[in-house]
């Protein structure tokens, strides 16, 4: 879950590590470090954020043109100055940076200090630059010792290395772990995802699991694990510079809150026909036999991405009629699922490296399912692990807290459903032609939403110094909710929780008081005479109601405290509008509450560790 940034060439190394770092702090930020070949290796490091390093490192002398940086969210050891990376071994002579975790770091970590090695941190990346160290000899050089090492470690990684006894090179490897090359002309870039690097080259390399790489100035080799040279893939970036900026908006999470429109549009481009109705999916066409024939299928995901697979089970249930169960994908795995070949799995997931996600694609391939990936960032490990799949197309997500991933996802969902539905003829064409043409004004709509922002800030001043608020809706409305409850906590440290509307008075209700908040999704759906009275008993008991409505309703709008209004649209649909206020309140709330909604603590965009 920690960033990494490798340069080597002819500019000034930490001007591009420190931008890079800036990049990639939404993967954490507890603390930050850079490592110079600087007349010798000079390492930088400091507890915080990558600004508190600057500030740190004013004074140093910061020359040189072989480089590598670190942005850590602490596993092993808490976040302090020794804890934070590089790291280096015993002799002073080897650095490293790491982003991953050693499992069996202990065992060797033992064995190393009976032979006399001497650690200064906590962590399990001190271990690894220590076992370097030990294996390197004047018969094993660093490339072969960092190769030994890593066949000896069990767990996730993707590293660099720095010796001051090879000053012109880095040596990179990944496993579980991303990791992406940039190719310049006398340069080379590395980091765990391209944003640092759309600056300066458009030519990348993904790198392989279990691959490592020898990087000069004018010379790259990969290899194996296994000591086999490889031939690495240059493919061409299609992110744009523009798009790590913010814009004019205070907050990256505020940008990509208003460029959803945009976003879910861009998701829908050249996949949807209104007219003819028809739905085309082509990175999963090669498998339309097997959707049609599918009688069950398994989503797995983490987080938001799991409220979206929530949001997908309705909408594959209702319109292709086949059985879906969402699950856990951290749960997943360490349960004994019943799995086979009949099955179809959708693992689902905005970077595409989420640790756990990756492990159960892996236990479900051994069963033989089919495997299809929703994912975000291209070229990133779940998409090279399934068997075929669809991206969101939502470009770079900077805000930790998901916005436009969500949507992106749910607008996925939504296609594959009424693809599936198409190839198994669960639905007529009139009906599919209504649909996808109601679908094609979505992005329309949820610009309309917009009109409510500075309502919806109003409220989040009635409210942002609640200790806990309760979201409820029904069908698509629950996921929803779950997803309103899991922003507001992320961002603004609010104790928040979502839930079915009708299992409110299975509990919940006992915490309904004049002070409790309770925010309803309350469109008009086939839930609608239900949802009313779910707010009528929060109200007998002086609960405060916000409601999520559909413009024009009068009924919900006079006995609730205060109302958002969402333009009227298919109940299909709901997610992808009923979403967009939520965010709205999260994000004003967290703001007033003088909180970092970029980068909310403990948190990290991309979770690489299990």
């Amino acid at each position: 879950m920690c960033g990494i940034v490798g340069y080597i060439g002819y500019r000034s190394a930490w001007d591009i590590v420190i931008k890079g770092l800036h990049r990639l702090e939404y993967r954490g930020y507890d603390s930050a470090g850079v490592a110079l070949m600087n007349g010798g290796l000079k390492i930088l490091k400091k507890a915080g954020k990558v600004s508190d390093l600057e500030a740190f490192a004013v004074d140093a002398d910061k020359t040189g043109t072989t480089g590598m940086g670190h942005t850590r969210w602490a596993t092993h050891g808490e976040p302090s100055d020794r804890n934070s990376h590089p790291h280096q071994s015993g002799d002073g002579k080897l650095s490293i940076i790491h982003n991953g975790i050693i499992e069996n770091y202990a065992v060797i970590k033992e064995a190393l200090i009976a032979k006399g090695h001497v650690f200064k941190s906590d962590t399990d990346t001190e271990v690894l630059i220590h076992l370097i160290e030990e294996i390197q000899t004047d018969s094993v050089d660093l490339l072969e010792a960092v190769r030994l090492a890593l066949n000896k470690v069990i767990g996730a990684y993707a590293i660099v290395v720095m010796s001051k006894d090879f000053p012109d090179q880095l040596i990179a490897a990944r496993k579980g772990s991303p990791m992406v090359i940039g190719v310049g002309e006398g340069e080379y870039f590395i980091a765990s995802d391209a944003t640092p690097i759309v600056e300066y080259t458009k030519n990348v390399i993904y790198l392989k699991d279990l691959e490592i790489a020898l990087l000069k100035r004018d010379e790259l080799i990969v290899k194996s694990i296994d000591n086999i040279i490889q031939t690495p893939y240059i493919q061409e970036l299609s992110l744009k510079l523009e798009m790590l900026e913010k814009g004019g908006f205070e907050h990256f999470m505020l940008k990509e809150i208003y460029e959803q429109p945009r976003s879910v549009r861009d998701c829908m481009r050249g996949r949807i026909y209104p007219i003819e109705g028809m739905v085309r999916l082509g990175g999963i066409k090669d498998y339309a036999e097997k959707l049609k024939n599918a009688e069950r299928i398994v989503i797995i995901a983490c987080g938001t991405s799991w409220h979206a697979g929530l949001v997908g089970e309705y909408l594959i249930e209702e319109f292709a009629r086949v059985s879906v169960e969402v699950e856990y994908a951290s749960e997943f795995r360490y349960r004994n699922p019943i799995i086979s070949e009949k099955d179809i799995v959708i693992a689902i997931s905005q970077s595409g490296e989420t640790a756990d996600t990756i492990a159960a694609i892996e236990l479900a391939k051994e069963r033989g399912a089919t495997i299809f990936g929703i994912c975000n960032v291209v070229g990133s490990s779940i998409p090279r692990l399934t068997h075929a799949g669809v991206y969101t197309h939502a470009g770079p997500e900077i805000g930790v807290a998901s916005t436009k991933a969500f949507t992106g996802q749910v607008t996925v969902l939504t296609l594959m459903a009424l693809y599936i539905a198409q190839l198994k003829g669960t639905i007529n064409n009139a009906k599919l032609v209504n649909l996808l043409t109601e679908l094609d004004e979505i992005p329309a709509l949820i610009e309309r939403c917009f009109k409510e922002d500075k309502k919806i800030a109003l409220i989040a001043e009635k409210f942002k110094d609640s200790p806990n608020c309760l979201f409820l809706g029904r069908g698509s409305g629950f996921p929803v909710a779950l997803e309103g409850a899991l922003k507001l906590k992320e961002i603004s440290y609010i104790h928040a929780e979502g839930y079915p509307a009708a299992e409110m008075k299975h509990g919940p209700i006992a915490l309904i008081d004049a002070d409790m908040p309770v925010v309803f999704i309350a469109t008009k759906n086939s839930s609608y005479e239900k949802v009313i009275s779910n707010i009528q008993e929060v109200k007998a008991r002086k609960g405060k109601v916000i409601a999520i409505v559909t413009e024009g309703d009068k009924i919900v709008k006079d006995m609730v405290d205060y109302v958002i209004e969402i333009p009227e649209s298919n109940e299909a649909f709901l997610p992808l509008l009923a979403t967009i206020p939520l965010q709205l309140l999260s994000y004003h709330i967290a703001v007033l509450r003088g909180c970092n909604v970029d980068q909310p603590r403990n948190l990290a965009k991309s979770v690489t560790v299990e």
